[in-house]
């Protein structure tokens, strides 16, 4: 799109104008004078542009489209901020930008990356394989790029996206010091409450028919996910379609805040003294685990509730509270750890093989298109789909033995077995494919969740840029 040659500064005179012009030009693809947003994206597809991008490029009169002096005022003025940017990143003032300036910059913000990690940052904008990123190639990147800083771009490297399928099991995200003064770390975590709220709530159907027929082996229940919905609608009507939905939004906020300060206090005891090391990704995945078990532990109560108003009839409990005296006064309290042995030892091959697939699917997009901008927003949701569907193919027969523990009682007559007497009892009676019974609903849920994901970080990505703008005005 531009000239790649070295030069010491935003050339932003005659020729800067005509380059702008030349530009302009190729993004009006109809040539009338205007660049709408379809004109915008088709123009630069692929450098990760989210819906608010007419008004970061300069559609000041909010009119939809930009017109010539907008796109040239929009340039001048973006340019010139980029150039400040350079040079506070260009602490030696050579006119290039190596891996020890890139890390020494995020470290003076609260963000500390790797070496490894510096080095893929610059590979992403390196285009001359020097090694270094002059003013040409920092001005390419970032012009159009809704990634607007250094510390957006590290944000990316060590930050998978809000995904939630009902299972959180992941491994939580990595925030600065900068970011958990400033309070972006709470509005994250809501963020990710009330996204896993709509999308637990939107998919709870699919989510009760899964446990029912996780439950019902193929004895009892044989038919396709339609002939499932025309049961339990038969049953208790389209109401019934939401049972347990209510506590199963009702534990997402404590687990998130339990996983997240546990995985804090885990990471602060795994570095010791050294405070500021970067974890490594079996680190991660270590910390990870255990605070994915502490946050399941503390709230499994609920998920054996959850799965008891799942199964149950019409009639029989009159809500959570209900639900809950009717299982302490006939099974006792240690009925609300039913099927937790399971429960927990499923964590590690999700929590492990997602962020394993996730890290994996990044760095193959970035070893394949070496040298252009982060990936866009559908590639980092596709990254965390894929990766959360193979955590969750992996995990699913603990699970469907952790909810059949936890359903014994509300299935009369079914006799009180051990997970390992379960195990056995599936693969005798139903063969291996027992243990991925119900998995098909499962899988339908990860499509409105990626769908609800996109959503999210749209509407994200231009908050979390303002507030990026106001941290890196601090350097």
């Amino acid at each position: 799109m531009y000239n790649s040659c070295k030069q010491p500064g935003p050339d932003l005179g005659g020729s800067g104008r005509k380059r702008w012009a030349e530009l302009f030009d190729q993004l009006d693809v109809n040539k009338d004078g205007h660049i709408d947003i379809l004109e915008l994206r088709a123009g630069l597809a692929g450098r990760g542009l989210s819906k608010g991008s007419l008004e970061r490029a300069g559609d000041t009169n909010n009119d939809g489209v930009l017109d010539f002096d907008e796109f040239i005022q929009y340039l001048r003025n973006h340019e010139k901020q980029l150039k400040v940017m350079f040079r506070r990143v260009d602490r030696n003032n050579d006119g290039q930008i190596d891996v020890a300036e890139i890390r020494d910059v995020l470290h003076t913000i609260g963000v500390n990356i790797s070496l490894e990690d510096a080095t893929r940052i610059l590979l992403s904008m390196d285009r001359d394989g020097t090694m270094t990123i002059d003013w040409n190639e920092w001005r390419d990147h970032f012009l159009f790029n809704p990634l607007e800083n250094m510390e957006d771009v590290a944000r990316f490297w060590k930050r998978s996206m809000i995904l939630d399928t009902g299972e959180q099991m992941t491994v939580p995200e990595e925030f600065s010091e900068e970011e958990k003064k400033s309070g972006y770390v709470w509005r994250q975590l809501m963020a990710g409450v009330m996204a896993g709220s709509v999308s637990r709530t939107g998919t709870a159907p699919l989510e009760r028919l899964k446990v029912f027929r996780q439950v019902h082996g193929s004895s009892d229940f044989k038919g396709n996910v339609l002939s499932g919905f025309q049961y339990m609608l038969k049953e208790g009507g389209p109401r019934s379609l939401w049972r347990g939905n209510g506590v199963n939004v009702l534990k997402i906020a404590p687990e998130t805040v339990i996983k997240f300060t546990a995985y804090e206090q885990i990471k602060s005891m795994m570095r010791g003294r050294d405070e500021t090391r970067t974890m490594k990704v079996h680190e991660r995945f270590v910390a990870g685990s255990l605070a994915g078990a502490t946050a399941q532990t503390a709230i499994y109560p609920m998920e054996v509730l959850k799965t008891r108003l799942n199964l149950r009839k019409t009639g029989q409990y009159s809500g959570i509270t209900d639900c809950a005296k009717q299982i302490l006064q006939r099974e006792g309290a240690a009925a609300f750890y039913k099927g937790y042995v399971p429960n927990m030892l499923s964590i590690v091959p999700y929590a492990g093989i997602d962020l394993a697939v996730y890290e994996t699917l990044k760095l193959a997009w970035l070893s394949r298109n070496r040298g252009l901008p982060d990936p866009g927003v559908m590639v980092l949701v596709g990254c965390g789909a894929a990766s959360s569907t193979c955590g969750m193919l992996a995990s699913y027969p603990l699970a469907l033995i952790r909810t059949r523990m936890q359903a014994q009682a509300s299935v009369k007559g079914a006799p009180k077995l051990s997970m390992l007497s379960l195990l056995h009892n599936i693969i005798t009676q139903e063969g291996v494919g027992g243990l991925y019974r119900g998995i098909s609903p499962n899988l339908l849920k990860i499509v409105p969740a990626v769908s609800l994901s996109y959503v999210v970080y749209e509407n994200e990505t231009i908050a979390r840029s303002k507030t990026s703008r106001r941290i890196f005005s601090l350097l």
